[in-house]
């Protein structure tokens, strides 16, 4: 990169004054703020990274961009590559330029990471190779979808510096309980020869409200998720008999 090109790149990131993050940024202490008992990340924007494949090459970047990734406006992808927001293989580049194969190119967004619930991801054991710990509701295992710092895996990173890890299983994000991660792949490998041998077994446990029968129940009905509010229901139809 120029020093011309690398002082415009700067000078555009002060101008935004946002936090530049890529893959190789772990979750820090600092990244999280806890508010009414919820576990908040510090709004960021993230590198994601994609190269050019053979049929994208010969197109503006800006047309690449509106072509095969739809879901914003052609508008968004010029401002995005005039701000430096999308840059090929580290640099700011015109809206006019027209890609080559295997160039890296890369696209910083503005990431709010949902709540969690501020429960810590308790310890239980720690051992050479194997890390036991209480995973709390509401927290995803590892990165998926929205959520990359606020999981059980960037939590840890960040708040004990552990890492790598490697889940052996996994909790729902709704459901809380004993996790079981590796510290190395091999290890985690040895986990998941045992799991589909049969050799381990998970017992679910529910909370309900009110007194449950004693005597074994059957509910056969859909459970119904909703995403916005990020909870499950069921609805139960119950029939009154008259004696």
């Amino acid at each position: 990169m120029s020093s011309s090109s690398s002082g415009e790149l700067k000078r555009k990131r002060a101008e935004m004054e946002i936090v530049w993050q890529t893959p190789a940024n772990p979750p820090e202490r600092h990244d999280y703020i806890f508010r009414n008992g919820r576990r908040h990340v510090k709004p960021y924007y993230f590198e994601f990274i994609s190269h050019v494949k053979n049929r994208w090459a010969g197109k503006t970047i800006v047309d690449l961009f509106a072509e095969e990734f739809k879901g914003r406006p052609y508008d968004y992808y010029v401002s995005a590559v005039k701000a430096g927001r999308i840059q090929v293989d580290g640099q700011i580049v015109p809206v006019s330029y027209i890609v080559q194969p295997s160039q890296k190119i890369s696209h910083f967004l503005h990431r709010h990471e949902p709540p969690v619930m501020a429960w810590d991801v308790s310890i239980i054991q720690e051992e050479p190779d194997v890390l036991t710990v209480c995973k709390p509701a509401s927290v995803p295992v590892h990165p998926c979808g929205q959520y990359r710092k606020n999981t059980v895996v960037g939590i840890l990173q960040a708040e004990h510096s552990l890492a790598p890890l490697f889940p052996v299983h996994r909790l729902d994000r709704l459901v809380s309980g004993i996790l079981i991660l590796a510290k190395s792949a091999a290890k985690a490998d040895l986990f998941r020869v045992q799991i589909e041998a049969g050799m381990v077994h998970k017992q679910y446990m529910a909370k309900v409200i009110g007194i449950f029968p004693e005597e074994e129940q059957v509910v056969n009905v859909n459970v119904n998720y909703n995403a916005r509010e990020g909870r499950s229901s069921v609805e139960v139809s119950i029939s009154i008999q008259s004696f």
